[in-house]
């Protein structure tokens, strides 16, 4: 129900417009004022949605109620009622937009009854569509979201580079700065078995990242999300515009944030009953450390004290510290992405990675066999499975892949390992190939023996099942020409051919390379030789009576004795 507030000085008028309207099944919830300084008393108390209203009263008139009304409530819809037909006044008020309304007095009941009417239409039009913006504006934030959080992940994993941070920021509406440290919080949430779900947790995890954003966005610069265990994830910085993380303000705002963190935690399990515990880390860390760092703060949870419900664990971690456990699941995720540069086909990507992997052993010096093995194995499980799926006619000795004893030395291992990769991108890209030859060959062979049907590039693409723009670029690739060239040397070729039968007439030939009017046959003809057909023809049959005239006179001038 929209609320409506008349006003006017005179109270009979007043007094009678609201009789009418509460005589009318318009469903307004009526206000008076007998003045504009009690119509805006009025409104500080309470929503008004329209507001109907003499121009000329005393102490306020109406265009400084207006201006008031501007101000404070923006939705409100004002029309303007006056018995004074006073052109400066009817035109400033005509003039102010969308809104405002102006009518007189002496139109009667029926007129302002109208205007009211179209009014409250409009603001049914105009709550409808804000409803919709409102809608579009969650599924963007939720999009948005989402799109962040999978940046996360990748950032986490190290896979982005530094020097593509700012644009990648920016796309995606990341209010952080790359150029500046930042602290980390990891918040583990537990929920009932029985609502233990994968849909389940996205939806709740994404609901405590809402409730955690009502927190922090007047606060700090954040973004946070989903991790691949579905755990939640968040970057902090300072609000944009505030000095970089300092070793004071460092300290100042990791209390802060753990105090912030305690709130959200109790929200969470107000609202939505969900326990969660956090580890807020107590130093700021660049980009570049990130995934070293989530590793920490990840194992630093996983040796809490208790349960952990409700807690909010402030983590000891120190840039130098050297964690094994965090290099090395660190390393073995990246392992997940050797496995998914290969079936990309990714070969520099792959071994960028790889080359990471091996670099980071020779960095630490591998004095522990078993995380050597434990990398060694998961590498090779990874090259056998896509030979075995990919590649089983290939002649990789997949025994000794899967033995790591056979091999003199750690290094040495990994060396067979690299060579068995660079095997299988070679033999992937020798396949593809062929396949590719294969799949021109067989488009060339139908050209020539259809040159009288229907040779667009649709029509062939849609016959070997590949996009037209795909199988033009393709073909180019292949044979060196565009495929449109290509068929017109093709029809060439048959044309010069089929002319030298003279049983044959002109349009004849044009029809069996695909011309059904002769003079599209003529034109194509001409473009290739600069002649036509016919004179094609007789050139040929000169050429021929020349050969036969030789052969005569051969014949006739006999054996020289």
């Amino acid at each position: 129900m929209y609320r409506m507030l008349i006003v006017d000085d005179e109270a009979v008028i007043t007094d009678g417009l609201c009789e009418v309207f509460q005589n009318l099944d318009m469903e307004l919830d009526l206000c008076k004022a007998y003045s504009g300084i009690e119509a805006v008393e009025t409104m500080k108390q309470q929503r008004v949605d329209i507001v109907l209203t003499d121009i000329r009263m005393p102490d306020m008139d109406g265009m400084e109620l207006m201006e008031y009304i501007l101000e404070e409530w923006p939705h409100c819809k004002i029309i303007f009622l006056t018995g004074y037909d006073v052109f400066d006044y009817a035109y400033k008020a005509i003039n102010l937009g969308d809104g405002i309304r102006y009518i007189l007095k002496n139109e009667g009941y029926p007129k302002i009854i109208e205007t009211v009417r179209k009014t409250v239409e409009e603001l049914d039009s105009e709550l409808h569509i804000k409803d919709l913006v409102n809608q579009s504006r969650e599924h963007l934030n939720t999009l948005e979201t989402l799109l962040q959080g999978e940046y996360l992940r990748h950032l986490i994993k190290g896979t982005r580079d530094d020097d593509k941070l700012k644009g990648d920021f920016e796309k995606l509406n990341i209010p952080l700065n790359p150029d500046f440290p930042f602290l980390i919080v990891l918040g583990n949430f537990t929920i009932p078995d029985l609502q233990d779900s994968y849909v389940t947790r996205q939806e709740i995890g994404l609901a405590i990242n809402f409730l955690a954003q009502s927190f922090l966005i007047n606060k700090v610069e954040h973004i946070g999300a989903l991790d691949r265990y579905n755990d939640l994830v968040w970057l902090i910085q300072p609000k944009i515009g505030s000095t970089p993380l300092s070793s004071y303000s460092i300290d100042l705002m990791t209390r802060q944030m753990a105090g912030t963190f305690e709130l959200i935690g109790q929200a969470c399990m107000d609202s939505m009953g969900v326990s969660i515990a956090f580890t807020v880390a107590c130093h700021a860390y660049g980009f570049r450390a990130l995934p070293r760092v989530y590793e920490q703060i990840r194992q630093l949870q996983s040796e809490r004290v208790g349960d952990g419900a409700q807690m909010v664990q402030v983590a000891q971690i120190e840039e130098t510290t050297d964690s094994r456990g965090a290099f090395v699941h660190s390393s073995l995720e990246n392992v997940e992405i050797l496995a998914i540069h290969l079936e990309s086909g990714r070969r520099k990507e792959f071994f960028d990675v790889f080359d990471e992997i091996t670099k980071s052993f020779v960095q630490r010096e591998p004095s522990t066999p078993g995380h050597v093995m434990e990398h060694y194995y998961s590498i090779a499980v990874v090259l056998l499975s896509h030979l075995n799926r990919m590649h089983p006619n290939n002649q990789v000795n997949a025994k000794k892949l899967m033995n790591f004893d056979d091999h003199s030395s750690w290094s040495e291992a990994f060396h067979f390992l690299r060579q068995t990769a660079e095997c299988l991108f070679d033999s992937r890209h020798k396949e593809e190939k062929n396949r590719a030859t294969q799949v021109i060959d067989q488009i060339c062979v139908y050209i020539e023996e259809h040159l009288d049907q229907d040779l667009s590039l649709v029509r062939l693409a849609k016959m070997i099942h590949f996009n037209p723009s795909y199988l033009s670029r393709l073909f180019k690739q292949e044979i060196g020409v565009n495929l449109s060239v290509y068929i017109e040397d093709c029809k060439f070729k048959r044309a010069k051919e089929l002319l030298k039968n003279n049983l044959l007439k002109i349009s004849e030939v044009g029809m069996k390379i695909g011309y059904d009017a002769p003079h599209s046959f003529t034109r194509f003809f001409k473009r290739m030789t600069g002649m036509t057909p016919q004179d094609y023809r007789d050139v040929l049959r000169e050429k021929e009576m020349d050969r036969e005239d030789q052969s005569h006179i051969e014949y006739y001038k006999g054996p020289i004795t």
